[in-house]
């Protein structure tokens, strides 16, 4: 029997333990997901709907003790974590309810006397999703939903850090009275994950995680012929233009950097910003960050949290270091934060400049409260700069000229490009990634997409 334990950053204590899955629990999963899934996607696309939006229901009405829970698990304040349930994720899942109609509808062609042709949009079968710990809900919520509207059957692992997430969604579903074997959850190693996702039974895999984990499940699946999924992270970029709102962009800038303690695929981890507004930039910038709380994130007052282990401390601590050898210039006291300690998942808020892309904390994804800033002469720096990276997730640009962003957007590399905002979802939008940001699209119609196939009808009425 092996027990997996989840270590909460909190006090290093074990919050939560649980039998991981052995194999006979992986073939009865699968086994009813198969089963279920056949009858499942013989329901009507309104039944679905009313199970799905009970499921929401059930997420709102326990929310505060959700959160609680979540700020256990991964340490984010608890003055933030019902949010991800009220808000990101209730606003998805409920857009991803509302566009199923649209959105599996049958696409009709061309009228051809005594013809009748349309393209089916079928589901799957079974979807295999392995979700994170840093959002846990709002990244599983992506696919899930969407996933059971579609006609299918799913199956969730979890996160090592966060698995009471997978057990209230098997809650809620429960709960809205969604047929026995169209959701479940199992507790997984990363060898067992590869066995499922090479099982014959999975046919679609919905991956959330680092490029290492998305090359492993790419690997898992070389073998057969199913896609995955596969978002994956980014070192996301904002460029501050001369002619931008300055406190605004200050004010996001500087939440987006650092809420969840920087540990976010699409948090900003790198700023651009034009010479001519660089000094007075820098200087509110680092003002404002010298005003976050960290410490327990049990306590209302604070506002930035332990990161989610020790070692994502200290890898990014080595980061800044390594660019302070390098000549960059940290601008925040760590003596500010008197719950800053080497050797614990506590870490101070960092802001660095006279930094380049030879330092790996401008090229290499940190995940955590650390942002480098540089100065550009012009917009054909920036957009240079911003282009300069393996990743390609989200970028920003901050402006009052929606032209000029239009036009740096074009030829920005990126899955998603800002203008005057930064680290949000829009769930009408389709979320994809560009070069090791990974590939597929989650939310919006599109999303529907990776999670049905197309079958086509050729009918001749008159024989």
């Amino acid at each position: 029997m092996s027990i997996q334990k989840t270590i909460s950053p909190i006090d290093g204590s074990v919050y939560v333990e649980r039998e991981l899955a052995d194999s006979a629990a992986v073939e009865s999963a699968l086994s009813k997901a198969v089963l279920a899934q056949r009858e499942w996607r013989k329901t009507s696309l309104a039944e679905r709907e009313a199970i799905c939006r009970k499921a929401v229901e059930y997420f709102l009405n326990n929310a505060d003790e959700i959160g609680l829970e979540l700020t256990w698990q991964m340490g984010r304040p608890v003055r933030y974590t019902a949010n991800e349930i009220r808000k990101g994720f209730q606003e998805r899942a409920n857009y991803m309810i509302s566009v199923a109609e649209q959105a599996l509808a049958d696409v009709e062609v061309a009228e051809i006397s005594g013809f009748r042709r349309f393209i089916r949009r079928d589901p799957l079968g079974v979807v295999f999703v392995v979700a994170p710990w840093n959002y846990p809900y709002l990244t599983s919520v992506n696919s899930v939903i969407p996933a059971i509207m579609a006609g299918n059957a799913v199956i969730l692992k979890h996160a090592q850090q966060t698995p009471l997430c997978a057990e209230r969604y098997a809650a809620a579903f429960e709960y809205a009275g969604l047929p026995e074997g169209v959701f479940q959850y199992l507790h997984l190693s990363h060898e067992q994950v590869a066995g499922v996702i090479g099982d014959s039974r999975i046919d679609y895999v919905a991956f959330t995680g680092s490029v290492e984990g998305g090359h492993a499940v790419q690997n898992a699946i070389n073998e057969r012929f199913i896609i995955g999924g596969l978002e994956l992270g980014g070192k996301d970029p904002a460029y501050v233009r001369a002619d931008a709102n300055l406190a605004d962009a200050v004010e996001n800038l500087v939440d987006g950097s650092f809420f969840n303690s920087g540990q976010s695929c699409c948090g900003i981890e790198r700023i651009y910003v034009h010479k001519d507004v660089y000094d007075q930039f820098i200087n509110d910038f680092a003002e404002l960050t010298k005003t976050y709380t960290l410490g327990n994130p049990l306590e209302q007052a604070t506002t930035l949290g332990p990161m989610v282990r020790t070692s994502a401390a200290d890898f990014a601590q080595k980061q800044i270091d390594e660019a302070v050898q390098a000549g960059a210039k940290a601008l925040i006291d760590p003596a500010l934060f008197p719950e800053h300690k080497s050797g614990t998942p506590y870490l101070a808020p960092q802001v660095l400049v006279n930094v380049d892309h030879s330092m790996q904390v401008m090229t290499e994804e940190t995940f955590a409260p650390v942002v480098g800033i540089m100065p550009v002469d012009s917009d054909e720096e920036a957009i240079r700069l911003m282009n300069d990276s393996q990743y390609g997730l989200t970028a920003s640009i901050w402006t009052t000229d929606l032209d000029t962003a239009l036009q740096i957007g074009e030829q920005v590399e990126t899955g998603t490009w800002f203008m005057n905002r930064c680290d949000y979802l829009d769930p009408a939008l389709a979320w994809t990634g560009v070069k090791n940001s990974g590939r597929g699209c989650t939310l919006s119609t599109v999303g529907y997409e990776a999670l049905t196939r197309p079958k086509s009808f050729h009918l001749k009425i008159n024989a």
